[in-house]
């Protein structure tokens, strides 16, 4: 029986050689025959002088070879591997087979040009195009990006089991940049990010690390102390350029590739070290064009038993795309995106970082038109569909794109035991047994399976559980169909919540409009209390000011000298004053008083010389202009007059 890893490369090799796009139709064929790969291809393509043989088993006719024959060596020496094997038949149906068409998005520095090519074609073959296309010699190029670590110019694609849509990048280390001005091309330096793989040469783990191009190289070697606890006194580098002398260089000027560049990081031994380890670790910043990617790739090219240089098969498998029995979720998020970019490149859905109870919180619980559905990835490494579901559906642009527009996209890897396990419990608790029982019935080569949930008043529902066999237009087609039932559903969610809003509008307004009124009562009272404080205080002063010129008018009444008689044998003048309201009163005084005692005894009458003033008719003069201390007789009012109050202005 097939392991899960040979059914890969047995269903790649199926479908390169029959052409079926299909996947559940070529894994049908396959199971159909076991998974003999010979049988199932002679059962889809009879033949008429011949058939398929494994070339450990009888004759073989002469004829093209397909699959990896770079690798025929190695995989020839161990006859159990499902890859080593040739189409030796001269049938008419195979030869006239119509090719397979790869496309290519090719990004040098500013540029990006697309190739398309049979996927007979080699390596080589690109680079020429790309020479018309760039002006830059092939023998100067150096072609990255490929998923497959051993690739030169006569590799045959096909061998490389490519998707339909690739996307590679050029780098020229030996051509100079071009020209333009040198602060100009500083600026875009530090405005560009770079790429950094750095290879932990202890435990063979890679990690993607983004960096712009004005962080230093102390800033990195930070970075990589928090993810390897090697602290950056210990640390033992290579493949940085001769030019990075200084930690405190930036990324930009630093001689870095760009936009990608390898580095490799190890724990520094102990101070005293052999000559021979002295001088392999005197130059840390030599360029490192690490093996690592050999081993990584190696079971894509047939080499199944890990037999390969000596390598066991431990040392090939891939880093788990999350950690086991993880304590921390978002931790656990953060190593499966780094996991999941560093397998199947950056074009993939963006996974949310958190835990679950957080994704529902973002895609069910804002307001209504903010809301999404969430989709939730569940992950296997151990089936056969994981690789080819990944790279060519999930990773498709349209999917991404549309799932990162109208999804809260969160992954869970249930390889694990222990994470399957944690899952299920977390499904039970928000799903309910029957979605959880589901789930757990699934079979291994079932998987990976995307779970669309919609958020409801009081549940969350499952509307589909997708399975890893299908096609980009039918996962397009259901999470179409999803998002239709969401959108309905949406709909009525906002016109409760503006109806909701529209009557608490309503309510809020009645609520200002009341403490409006209240507080134009309360003023309106407060200005009437004010008022009649005013009044009071002013009646107060009034009767103050009243009783005050009383007192004087008393005073002044009191000392005034008494009325000489008529029969008096001195001289006495009579004055008769008129008031401003036309009443007249008389007093008879001594010729030899002073006109402060007229003033004094119109004073008393309630008319102050200070508001008043006292007029003389003939001729007509102010008297209270005149000195108070001069007699009756000296200012002339003797022996009588008559005068007249006037109000002061």
């Amino acid at each position: 029986m097939a392991s899960n890893m040979d059914r890969e490369m047995i269903l790649a090799d199926f479908q390169a050689c029959t052409g079926i796009e299909n996947i559940d139709e070529a894994i049908t064929l396959l199971e159909q025959n076991n998974w003999d790969l010979v049988a199932a291809i002679n059962g889809v393509i009879p033949q008429e002088n011949g058939i398929l043989q494994s070339e450990y088993g009888g004759e073989t006719l002469q004829g093209p070879a397909y699959g990896p024959t770079s690798h025929s060596t190695a995989a020839s020496s161990t006859p159990s591997s499902s890859s080593a094997f040739r189409h030796v038949v001269p049938s008419r149906q195979i030869v006239e087979r119509q090719p397979r068409m790869l496309d290519f998005r090719v990004e040098y520095r500013d540029r990006n040009v697309d190739v398309v090519l049979e996927d007979s074609s080699t390596v080589g073959e690109i680079k020429h195009i790309l020479e018309n296309e760039l002006q830059i010699p092939a023998s100067k190029m150096l072609l990255k990006g490929w998923k497959t670590g051993d690739v030169d110019d006569s590799t045959v694609l096909k061998t490389l089991h490519l998707p339909k849509n690739n996307s590679l990048y050029v780098l020229t280390p030996d051509l100079p940049p071009p020209s333009s001005s040198h602060s100009g091309a500083l600026q875009e330096s530090l405005n560009q990010n770079f790429m950094l793989i750095v290879t932990h040469r202890e435990v063979q783990r890679e990690y993607n690390l983004n960096f712009s191009g004005s962080s230093t190289i102390q800033e990195v070697k930070r970075n990589v102390y928090d993810l390897t606890s090697i602290p950056v006194r210990h640390q033992l580098w290579e493949g940085w350029p001769p030019s990075a002398t200084d930690d405190s260089m930036t990324l930009a000027v630093s001689g870095l590739t760009f936009p990608c560049h390898r580095l490799t990081v190890g724990r520094r031994s102990s101070p005293v070290q052999t000559r021979e380890q002295s001088e392999e670790c005197t130059d840390v910043h030599m360029v490192s064009d690490s093996d690592g990617d050999d081993f990584e790739d190696a079971t894509e090219f047939g080499v199944d038993d890990g037999e390969m240089f000596g390598v066991a098969s431990s040392a090939l498998r891939k880093s788990p795309m999350m950690p086991e029995n993880a304590e921390n979720e978002g931790d656990a998020l953060l190593q499966f995106t780094a996991e999941f970019s560093s397998r199947y490149g950056d074009c993939h859905p963006v996974y949310f970082i958190g835990s679950l109870e957080a994704a529902f919180q973002e895609a069910f619980y804002g307001k209504a038109r903010d809301r999404k559905l969430l989709a939730i990835y569940l992950h296997h490494d151990d089936s056969v569909l994981t690789n080819v579901f990944c790279s060519q559906m999930l990773c498709a642009e349209s999917i991404v794109s549309y799932l990162s527009q109208n999804f809260i996209t969160w992954a869970w890897d249930m390889t694990k035991e222990a994470n399957r396990a944690r899952f299920l419990t977390m499904c039970t608790r928000h799903f309910g047994s029957v979605v959880a029982q589901t789930i757990r019935t699934q079979k291994t080569d079932q998987f990976p399976l995307f779970l669309i949930i919609m958020g409801k008043r009081s549940s969350n529902e499952v509307l589909n559980v997708i399975q890893g066999n299908t096609t980009v237009d039918e996962l397009m087609m259901r999470l179409m169909a999803a998002m239709e039932i969401f959108s309905a559903q949406q709909q009525e969610d906002i016109k409760d919540e503006d109806e909701r809003e529209a009557r608490e509008n309503v309510k809020r307004e009645q609520d200002e409009a009341y403490r409006i009124s209240l507080e134009a009562d309360r003023a309106k009272r407060e200005a009437q209390e004010r008022e009649i404080a005013e009044q009071f205080r002013l009646e107060q002063i009034r009767k103050e000011q009243e009783e005050e010129r009383e007192a004087i008018r008393l005073s002044l009444e009191q000392s005034l000298p008494p009325e000489p008689k008529e029969e008096s044998t001195e001289s006495v003048s009579k004055l008769r004053i008129r008031t401003p309201s036309g009443e007249f009163f008389e007093r008879r005084f001594l010729a030899s008083s002073k006109l402060q005692v007229v003033f004094d005894f119109v004073a008393s009458k309630g008319y102050p010389w200070e508001e008043y003033k006292l007029l003389g008719t003939f001729p007509r003069r102010d008297v209270t202009q005149l000195d108070p201390n001069k007699s009756l007789l000296e200012v002339k009012l003797y022996p009588q007059e008559t005068l007249f109050l006037e109000a002061k202005e």
